[in-house]
């Protein structure tokens, strides 16, 4: 049985064992302020330790050993952060997008509306839980800032990572301000959701990553370059690999229910092609029905099947084929190591290759 380029180097349950060590402790810090913040600390810990793919923690190890960075718990720490990343920008996603469920559980604005209703408190349960997602990833992203500089690395370590970190949460954040924005106006161009690819999902899953690890390393200019030729194309890859599943994927794999980026009215790259292939009454029953959230499961295989028969689903995977293709010309030119080439290899193919 083929191992996961994820638990390569024990990788995967190491960043476990960090985030649930440092969540353990920001727990115990909560309760000192407040036993109400119980519940905070333990949505927190479920949604960050209860699943995810570790794949940003990932790029970043390899691309400090690949930059001649020795492995070492204070390495892993560090790169766990990005966990945290994530989990921010997941909630507020959830949230922004209406979603009931992430991983097959409640996402966290429905699960402290249930924890209204539940308890009966005042107000709406709604809104409660709104403004508790709203403060449960702002607290994510914090913590993030904290992991990174309490993990033990050097000060010099940390000061040429700083300007990367910093970048890549500015980066996601207004990518998902591009992708609501494109979402509000309409914009059906490819080169628009490229653009929303790129700063939503491609920089922050790959890219800096793989920069930040080099930063931690100390590598020099060359490595960054190599890194930045490899990470946006697959990033890119990365994300239309999720548009994809989010229109065609199974539900008991993905955890979220069939056809959601269609009822939220997300203006993909798959969709653009769509919009571009179809003819007149194609696009407007595309536009008509794209964003309704009322969508049922027939209307969803409409919209397939019209996704799919225009050729926009075969437009996208050769679109993800080259720029794989891309991605993995520049590794192999990289001056890197053998074992860091062979795992971020590895790890380019889960990214793209992907069911979940």
């Amino acid at each position: 049985m083929t191992t996961s380029p994820l638990e390569s180097a024990g990788l995967r349950p190491r960043v476990d064992k960090a985030l649930s060590a440092f969540l353990g402790g920001q727990r115990a810090h909560l309760l000192e302020i407040d036993r109400a913040l119980a519940e905070v600390a333990d949505a927190v810990s479920a949604f960050v330790l209860g699943g995810g793919k570790r794949l940003r923690p990932a790029f970043a190890y390899w691309g400090f050993r690949g930059a001649g960075g020795v492995d070492s718990d204070e390495v892993v720490a560090a790169v766990s952060a990005l966990e945290l990343v994530q989990a921010s920008a997941l909630i507020h996603d959830d949230l922004m997008d209406r979603s009931d469920t992430r991983r097959g559980e409640p996402s966290v604005h429905r699960r402290f509306e249930l924890l209204h209703r539940a308890e009966g408190w005042r107000g709406t349960a709604t809104g409660f839980g709104d403004s508790a997602a709203v403060l449960l990833g702002d607290l994510a992203m914090v913590w993030s800032d904290q992991l990174l500089h309490t993990s033990g690395m050097g000060l010099a370590d940390l000061a040429r990572a700083r300007p990367v970190f910093d970048r890549m949460r500015t980066e996601v954040t207004v990518g998902q301000y591009l992708d609501v924005h494109t979402q509000a106006t309409g914009n059906t161009s490819p080169e628009r959701a490229g653009k929303v690819a790129r700063f939503k999902s491609a920089k922050y899953t790959v890219e800096r990553p793989l920069l930040l690890g080099a930063a931690l390393a100390g590598g020099g200019p060359e490595i960054l370059t190599s890194y930045t030729a490899f990470g946006l194309p697959l990033g890119e890859a990365f994300q239309m690999r999720d548009d994809v599943l989010g229109v065609f994927g199974d539900p008991a794999q993905t955890g979220k229910p069939a056809g959601d980026d269609l009822r939220e009215g997300k203006r993909t790259y798959l969709v653009a092609c769509a919009f571009g292939a179809l003819d007149e009454a194609g696009r407007d029953e595309l536009d008509r029905s794209l964003g309704d959230p009322l969508l049922d499961d027939a209307g969803v295989e409409r919209l397939r099947a019209m996704i799919r028969d225009c050729g926009a689903l075969a437009a996208t995977e050769s679109r993800i084929d080259t720029l794989n293709g891309e991605a993995l010309a520049a590794l192999e030119r990289a001056p890197i190591d053998g074992e860091a080439r062979t795992v971020l290899r590895a790890l380019a193919d889960a990214a793209v290759r992907r069911s979940v």
